[in-house]
């Protein structure tokens, strides 16, 4: 009898083991996209500090489902030409060493227009570019610390200070090299910069306010998603910063940086997630309101949605 029930038990074990391959073999390849995921941070970003990712615990999430993940780092602080620029060269490094024909690009925040220079002036390199909680459009609150910092004259002390703030970023994210300029990145994210880099590098534009734009342009896709919600989590330290920042915008839904509507780029996937602006990023530590959804299964979804699309 004994051995009848063992023999029983492993037929059983058996077939759940074959019943689950298919189920196994999926889900180790679900984030598997045909060409690498480059993650680009924001403002006063990094790739990495430490064991410190700045998109915090996604490139590991990805890379358990198959994918292959950069995380570059490039200025914390500068425009978004100079920033694009330094992850062209990066990326054109990576396909020198590696044979990569193109990259998907998924920013956040600066990172966003960031990615997007580099698809208009190569898009022979890129495959995607999906956008994270990034002023299209601008910023309110960069329109309103460009007006105080004028008023007020201290432009030069503001702008030398937040550059020091940067040094120390690189320096202690292994990027020593990269030049910082505040002032750069102050006219990429106010209302008159970014209107003026959209009028150079316009592919993917909403089509209509508060629309979308083309989901293909030159053979690359674009996509964004955004954050309406501002104070998520009462251990995070950054909330009350965001808290003050969301003052500038009177009422319009946003992210504690970032407005609904600026954060729309080519096909608008979603604008509406319970996030604030560091909760994309699944920052600070991954501190968020419980009942938002967690952001690195949503990462892990946007490699499946480039995955499925053959990218």
């Amino acid at each position: 009898m004994t051995r009848r029930i063992r023999a029983c038990r492993a037929a059983l074990a058996l077939t759940l083991s074959l019943a689950l391959a298919p189920v196994l073999a999926q889900a180790d390849t679900y984030t598997r996209t045909r060409y690498p995921i480059v993650l680009v941070h924001g403002m006063l970003g990094f790739g990495a500090i430490g064991p410190v990712d700045y998109f915090y615990g996604v490139p590991a999430a990805l890379r358990s489902g198959g994918a292959v993940v950069f995380t570059p780092s490039v200025s914390a602080l500068e425009s978004s030409e100079a920033r694009g620029e330094q992850l062209l060269a990066q990326l054109r490094q990576l396909k020198a060493a590696y044979g990569y024909g193109k990259f998907n690009l998924i920013g956040h925040s600066h990172g966003g227009p960031t990615a997007r220079y580099v698809a208009a002036v190569a898009p022979d390199l890129v495959a995607s570019v999906t956008t994270v909680g990034s002023p299209h459009t601008g910023s309110p609150v960069a329109d309103g610390i460009q007006a105080a910092a004028g008023a007020t004259g201290l432009t030069g002390v503001v702008a030398a200070i937040v550059n020091a703030l940067g040094t120390v970023i690189s320096w202690i994210s292994g990027q020593p090299q990269l030049p910082q300029d505040s002032l750069g990145s102050l006219t990429s994210l106010n209302s008159a910069g970014a209107a003026a880099f959209n009028t150079r590098f316009p592919q993917g534009a909403p089509t209509s306010a508060c629309g979308q734009g083309p989901a293909v342009v030159n053979g690359v896709r674009y996509a964004s998603v955004g954050g309406t919600s501002v104070v998520t989590h009462l251990l995070d330290p950054g909330d009350a910063f965001l808290t003050l920042a969301s003052a500038f915008f009177g009422g319009e839904l946003n992210d504690g940086l970032v407005g609904r509507c600026s954060s729309h780029w080519g096909t608008v996937l979603r604008d509406d997630y319970g996030w604030n602006h560091l909760d994309e990023v699944n920052q600070a530590l991954g501190l968020r309101n419980l009942f938002a959804s967690d952001p690195v299964a949503f990462y892990r979804s946007q490699a499946n949605r480039l995955k499925t699309a053959g990218l």
